[in-house]
Protein backbone atom coordinates (compact mmCIF):
# COMPACT_ATOMS: atom_id res chain seq x y z
CA UNK A 1 0.00 0.00 0.00
CA UNK A 2 1.16 3.55 -0.75
CA UNK A 3 1.98 5.75 2.25
CA UNK A 4 -0.55 8.25 0.87
CA UNK A 5 -4.14 8.44 -0.30
CA UNK A 6 -4.24 9.46 -3.95
CA UNK A 7 -6.74 11.65 -5.79
CA UNK A 8 -6.15 11.83 -9.55
CA UNK A 9 -7.35 14.91 -11.39
CA UNK A 10 -7.22 16.34 -14.89
CA UNK A 11 -6.90 20.12 -14.95
CA UNK A 12 -9.67 21.94 -16.80
CA UNK A 13 -9.51 25.30 -18.56
CA UNK A 14 -11.85 26.65 -15.88
CA UNK A 15 -9.05 26.13 -13.34
CA UNK A 16 -6.58 28.33 -15.25
CA UNK A 17 -6.10 32.07 -15.34
CA UNK A 18 -5.73 34.45 -18.28
CA UNK A 19 -2.02 33.59 -18.53
CA UNK A 20 -2.88 29.91 -18.99
CA UNK A 21 -1.50 28.38 -15.81
CA UNK A 22 -3.52 26.94 -12.93
CA UNK A 23 -4.96 29.62 -10.69
CA UNK A 24 -3.42 29.28 -7.22
CA UNK A 25 -6.69 28.64 -5.38
CA UNK A 26 -7.36 25.47 -7.41
CA UNK A 27 -4.73 23.66 -5.32
CA UNK A 28 -6.75 24.36 -2.17
CA UNK A 29 -9.92 23.13 -3.88
CA UNK A 30 -8.09 19.89 -4.73
CA UNK A 31 -7.07 19.50 -1.07
CA UNK A 32 -10.74 19.60 -0.12
CA UNK A 33 -11.71 17.14 -2.86
CA UNK A 34 -8.97 14.74 -1.80
CA UNK A 35 -10.06 14.91 1.84
CA UNK A 36 -13.74 14.38 0.97
CA UNK A 37 -13.04 11.44 -1.35
CA UNK A 38 -10.85 9.91 1.36
CA UNK A 39 -13.81 10.02 3.73
CA UNK A 40 -16.12 8.48 1.12
CA UNK A 41 -13.63 5.69 0.39
CA UNK A 42 -12.14 4.99 3.80
CA UNK A 43 -14.43 6.39 6.53
CA UNK A 44 -18.03 6.59 5.26
CA UNK A 45 -19.41 6.59 8.80
CA UNK A 46 -17.81 10.00 9.29
CA UNK A 47 -19.84 11.31 6.34
CA UNK A 48 -23.00 10.13 8.10
CA UNK A 49 -21.90 11.92 11.28
CA UNK A 50 -21.43 15.11 9.24
CA UNK A 51 -25.17 14.94 8.44
CA UNK A 52 -25.90 14.63 12.15
CA UNK A 53 -23.75 16.45 14.72
CA UNK A 54 -20.12 16.39 13.53
CA UNK A 55 -18.40 19.36 11.90
CA UNK A 56 -14.91 19.28 10.39
CA UNK A 57 -13.68 22.86 10.60
CA UNK A 58 -10.66 23.88 8.54
CA UNK A 59 -8.36 25.72 10.93
CA UNK A 60 -5.51 26.34 8.49
CA UNK A 61 -4.41 25.43 5.00
CA UNK A 62 -1.39 26.30 2.93
CA UNK A 63 0.28 25.55 -0.35
CA UNK A 64 3.85 26.09 -1.53
CA UNK A 65 4.15 26.16 -5.31
CA UNK A 66 7.14 24.54 -7.00
CA UNK A 67 6.23 24.61 -10.70
CA UNK A 68 3.31 25.69 -12.86
CA UNK A 69 0.49 23.43 -13.92
CA UNK A 70 -1.58 23.99 -17.06
CA UNK A 71 -4.92 23.01 -18.56
CA UNK A 72 -5.25 19.29 -19.31
CA UNK A 73 -2.27 18.33 -17.14
CA UNK A 74 -2.86 15.13 -15.22
CA UNK A 75 -2.09 15.49 -11.55
CA UNK A 76 -1.95 13.25 -8.54
CA UNK A 77 -2.84 14.83 -5.21
CA UNK A 78 -1.29 12.65 -2.51
CA UNK A 79 -2.51 13.06 1.05
CA UNK A 80 -0.74 11.72 4.11
CA UNK A 81 -1.30 12.10 7.83
CA UNK A 82 1.08 14.63 9.36
CA UNK A 83 -0.38 14.30 12.86
CA UNK A 84 -3.33 14.01 15.20
CA UNK A 85 -3.37 16.11 18.36
CA UNK A 86 -6.40 16.42 20.63
CA UNK A 87 -9.32 17.19 18.30
CA UNK A 88 -7.12 18.29 15.37
CA UNK A 89 -5.87 16.42 12.33
CA UNK A 90 -3.08 17.76 10.12
CA UNK A 91 -2.73 16.37 6.62
CA UNK A 92 0.14 16.90 4.20
CA UNK A 93 -0.45 17.07 0.45
CA UNK A 94 1.89 16.57 -2.47
CA UNK A 95 0.80 17.64 -5.95
CA UNK A 96 2.50 15.75 -8.77
CA UNK A 97 2.24 16.19 -12.52
CA UNK A 98 1.89 12.71 -13.94
CA UNK A 99 1.87 11.25 -17.42
CA UNK A 100 4.93 10.67 -19.55
CA UNK A 101 8.00 10.01 -17.42
CA UNK A 102 8.33 10.14 -13.64
CA UNK A 103 5.90 12.16 -11.54
CA UNK A 104 7.08 15.77 -11.06
CA UNK A 105 6.45 17.58 -7.77
CA UNK A 106 4.45 20.73 -8.56
CA UNK A 107 3.40 21.87 -5.06
CA UNK A 108 3.21 20.92 -1.37
CA UNK A 109 0.40 21.75 1.00
CA UNK A 110 -0.89 21.27 4.53
CA UNK A 111 -4.30 21.44 6.09
CA UNK A 112 -5.40 21.25 9.70
CA UNK A 113 -8.98 20.50 10.62
CA UNK A 114 -10.68 20.54 14.01
CA UNK A 115 -13.36 18.00 14.93
CA UNK A 116 -16.33 19.77 16.47
CA UNK A 117 -19.81 18.81 17.64
CA UNK A 118 -22.80 20.96 16.71
CA UNK A 119 -25.03 21.74 19.69
CA UNK A 120 -27.80 24.28 20.26
CA UNK A 121 -25.12 26.41 21.96
CA UNK A 122 -22.78 26.31 18.94
CA UNK A 123 -19.71 24.28 18.04
CA UNK A 124 -17.71 22.47 20.71
CA UNK A 125 -14.44 20.51 20.37
CA UNK A 126 -14.88 16.75 20.20
CA UNK A 127 -12.57 13.76 19.85
CA UNK A 128 -11.43 12.66 16.41
CA UNK A 129 -13.90 9.93 15.40
CA UNK A 130 -12.20 6.54 15.81
CA UNK A 131 -13.17 5.48 12.28
CA UNK A 132 -11.42 8.58 10.89
CA UNK A 133 -8.28 8.06 13.00
CA UNK A 134 -8.09 4.37 12.07
CA UNK A 135 -8.52 5.15 8.37
CA UNK A 136 -5.71 7.73 8.51
CA UNK A 137 -3.14 5.64 10.43
CA UNK A 138 -1.82 3.70 7.40
CA UNK A 139 -1.02 7.05 5.77
CA UNK A 140 1.05 8.48 8.64
CA UNK A 141 4.15 10.34 7.47
CA UNK A 142 7.37 8.56 8.33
Amino acid sequence: MNPYYEYEHRVTFAETNVVGNVYFTAHLTWQGACRELFLADRAPGVLQRLREDLALVTVSCSCDYVTELHALDRISVRMSLAGIEDNRITMAFGYYRTGAGPALLAARGRQTIACMTRTPDGLHPTEVPEEFAEALRPYASQ
